[in-house]
């Protein structure tokens, strides 16, 4: 009995410990069936992908930017076959030993190499490290490939301008991607190495022109090389800009600046078609289109000619007697000064105990507004604009498009300023003082414009009030579908003015030319209205302009309209330093519009209203 009972109990022990057992081996196959599944179903993609890499590896394709061209279809912008090196850091088994290498093969900055290959992404993606290599360079790369893990030389398109500084501020110039840029929601689904627009049109129409990215997929031998394509998904190149500008006038308008520093903007004042914009002194875009050290960026930017700055757009300056313009629409249209009043002028006005003098010391003696616009006398102003009043002034300089930007498709556009209580009260923190009035009803003072802005006042005026957007670009052609784009022109508005004041304005102005102060911009070809303006930059200046030094000197202003009966074109002229508007800058004015005469029966665009797309292609390839 006691036997069978111990054996009974060692059975159970040895039954306990098979269950034990079993139950022990069926929680191990578990686990191991639970990490086949977690290693084959769950992860098994990305160990796939992993392998794949292992010998295969994705390459962006970078697409080619759209063509820009201008109104006639010549090429502005185009682009050019050059060589990129690229590495891709998975293949790379020690960073800085690769940064050593391609620093002393190819005479590059060892910090821009680092700061390249540590743009933050996949080890995958390849950094591009270098574009628009020299073929030297390419070949010295690839004889250097066994000895460069990593490292790949690929072919793409580069932006090149074959007119140089033609035209530079507004085409603008591209550049690769910076890193704060790539943050922004605008350049979402770009990558290190992608080329946008920096400046110009380039930068403000960067989503129609930069194109989308392709990809190929790679196979790679150990050191990663490439050995063969796999796969290829084409990149699509970006789309084309027709602009309004017509180059053969906008060459001319750099011309006559040469060397001087400066601004000419000319426009279809029944559009707002920009059809030329200089500003000097000027840049070459396709050096800044390439990767500058930074050295040689501190030496751009510290120019003293500032040649990045777009002076059309850009440069704020007194607009002087140029301003007496907008001044005359609202001292008839206020009833401060009808046709016939007349002021008194004997070369000075008293406000308190200071003398405001005329720019003529002997006085103009009795005129009116006519006269006053004619011999651009500053007391019939002075006193036009002491009865006026500021806000009133600002209100209608407002109403011209001053003090704001015109809305040009140019970034950075500066919006001048146009100077009223309220704002000298938010600015300067100051209250308006009855003097200031005196300074500003002769555009100084606190009272700045840009060239853009003038032309388009005297376009307005040479458009009877109405006034239009000023515009770069015409249209947008879709490279994919073909699809033409056009752009409308936009009004802006209209002055509140009568159609007789705008008469009487254009009748003075078309005087100045004849017997006024701009008798130097009097054309044979064609009748001709204006305003001469002279900026002073210094006070209190003395002797002759010639002893004066040249960064002391006024800025000399021209604006006008043509022909006086028709107009069809307006210009604005603003040279730097360049002394009297009559004597330095109405002739350059003369000089442009005599050119578009010359030029106008060929001055429609490639496109026009009627046009399908493939009419416009045609033209285009004509040309």
């Amino acid at each position: 009995m006691a036997l069978a009972h111990a054996a009974e109990t060692e059975f159970g022990d040895f039954y306990r410990r098979l269950m034990i057992l079993r139950v022990g081996l069926l929680l191990v196959v578990a686990l191991l069936g639970l990490r086949l599944w977690h290693l084959q179903i769950r992860e098994g993609p990305y160990y796939r992908d992993l392998s794949e890499n292992n010998r295969t590896r994705q390459v962006l394709l970078e697409p080619a930017r759209g063509l820009i061209y201008d109104r006639h279809g010549v090429l502005l912008a185009n682009n050019v076959s050059s060589f990129s090196l690229y590495v891709t850091l998975e293949d790379v088994k020690d960073r800085e030993v690769l940064v050593e290498q391609l620093a002393d093969l190819l005479s590059l900055d060892p910090d821009l190499i680092r700061k390249k290959l540590a743009v933050k992404g996949g080890k995958l993606l390849p950094r591009k490290i270098k574009d628009r290599m020299t073929l030297r360079d390419a070949m010295l790369v690839e004889s250097h490939r066994l000895d460069l893990p990593g490292v790949m030389v690929e072919v793409e398109s580069q932006r090149n301008y074959p007119g140089g500084v033609t035209a530079a501020h507004i085409l603008g110039y591209v550049g690769e991607i910076s890193s704060e840029q790539l943050d922004k929601p605008e350049f979402s689904g770009l990558h290190q190495g992608s080329v946008v627009g920096q400046y110009g049109v380039e930068k403000s129409f960067d989503r129609h022109v930069r194109g989308l990215a392709g990809r190929k997929s790679i196979e790679v031998d150990a050191v990663g090389h490439e050995k063969q394509a796999a796969v290829v998904e084409k990149p699509q190149a970006g789309n084309d800009l027709y602009l309004t500008i017509d180059i053969r006038l906008q060459k001319v308008a750099e011309e006559l600046l040469g060397q001087e520093y400066g601004a000419i903007v000319a426009l279809d004042p029944t559009n707002g078609d920009i059809l030329a914009m200089a500003s000097r002194p000027a840049f070459d875009p396709n050096v800044l289109s390439r990767e500058l050290t930074p050295k040689q960026w501190v030496e751009i930017v510290q120019d003293e000619g500032r040649p990045l700055n777009n002076r059309a757009s850009q440069g704020q300056y007194p607009p002087g007697s140029t301003f007496k313009v907008p001044m005359a629409v609202a001292a008839l249209e206020t009833k401060t000064m009808s046709p016939s009043s007349t002021v008194f002028c004997n070369g000075g006005y008293q406000f308190g105990k200071r003398i405001y003098h005329d720019w003529k010391a002997s006085g103009h003696g009795a005129v009116n507004l006519h006269d006053a616009l004619v011999h651009s006398c500053d007391v019939y102003f002075y006193t036009v604009g002491q009865r006026m009043g500021i806000d009133v002034m600002a209100e209608f300089g407002k109403e011209f498009g001053l003090g704001q930007g015109t809305g040009v498709e140019l970034p950075s556009e500066r919006s001048g300023i146009m100077p009223s209580i309220a704002w000298k009260q938010k600015v300067k923190k100051e209250v308006w003082l009855p003097g200031e009035t005196v300074s500003a009803a002769i555009g100084q003072g606190y009272v700045t414009v840009t060239p853009l802005q003038m032309a388009s006042v005297i376009g307005t005026v040479a458009n009877n009030g109405v006034n239009y957007r000023p515009r770069l670009v015409h249209a947008v052609m879709d490279r994919a579908t073909g699809n033409l784009q056009e752009l409308p022109a936009v009004p802006r508005g209209k002055i509140k003015a009568k159609p007789e004041t705008f008469r009487i304005i254009k009748e003075a102005l078309a005087d100045v030319v004849k017997v006024g102060t701009a008798t130097r911009a009097k054309s044979s070809l064609v009748t001709i209205a204006g305003k001469t303006g002279t900026a002073q930059v210094a006070a209190l200046r003395t002797g002759p302009e010639e002893s004066i030094p040249k960064k002391f000197r006024d800025h000399a202003w021209f604006v006008a309209f043509a022909p006086v009966e028709s107009p069809k074109i307006a210009v604005a002229v603003l040279g730097e330093h360049m002394g009297h508007g009559g004597s330095a800058a109405a002739p350059l004015a003369k000089e442009v519009i005599e050119t578009y005469m010359k030029l106008a029966p060929q001055m429609t665009t490639v496109i026009s209203g009627s046009s399908t797309a493939g009419q416009s292609r045609r033209s285009l390839e004509e040309s």
